[in-house]
């Protein structure tokens, strides 16, 4: 996912770690799944397939279980804040759907609340990680 450095949705400023960390892990996590799934979006875009197709490869991708899996890849390379980042997430996170274990719900909320904080501080360093998680059709 390319991430500029100048972002029209975000202005053309990021916010520093501090004031990034007294936004609630929710509010992030709302905006690293919105993140998430327009990443996923963009790398399974092509080649052309049928909408149908295409929607159901998104949403293999974007669930919470395989979120949960990414995050567990991409562990040996957060450094200490991020892994902290990471830690408020899934301690944050709220009412489990019935179809999913805690665990996987809290590491799930732990990796969008991470892609959330880097996308308002840090955005290589979110384009770095990203780069690192696979994307494939289901």
């Amino acid at each position: 996912m390319f991430v500029p450095e100048s972002d029209p949705l975000r202005g053309d400023r990021r916010l520093s770690p501090a004031a990034a960390k007294q936004l609630s892990p929710q509010a992030l996590a709302y905006l690293g799944d919105a993140l998430y799934e327009f990443h996923v979006r963009l790398r399974l875009l092509l080649p052309a397939q049928r909408s149908h197709q295409f929607h159901q490869s998104v949403v293999a991708a974007v669930r919470a279980e395989r979120q949960a899996e990414l995050l567990v890849s991409l562990l040996p390379l957060l450094t200490a804040e991020e892994l902290e980042i990471v830690r408020r997430g899934r301690n944050a996170a709220g009412r489990v759907p019935r179809r999913l274990t805690a665990e996987c719900y809290q590491q799930a909320t732990g990796l969008e609340t991470l892609l959330g904080y880097l996308y308002l501080c840090d955005p290589q360093r979110l384009q770095a990680l990203l780069q690192q998680l696979p994307v494939t059709e289901y």
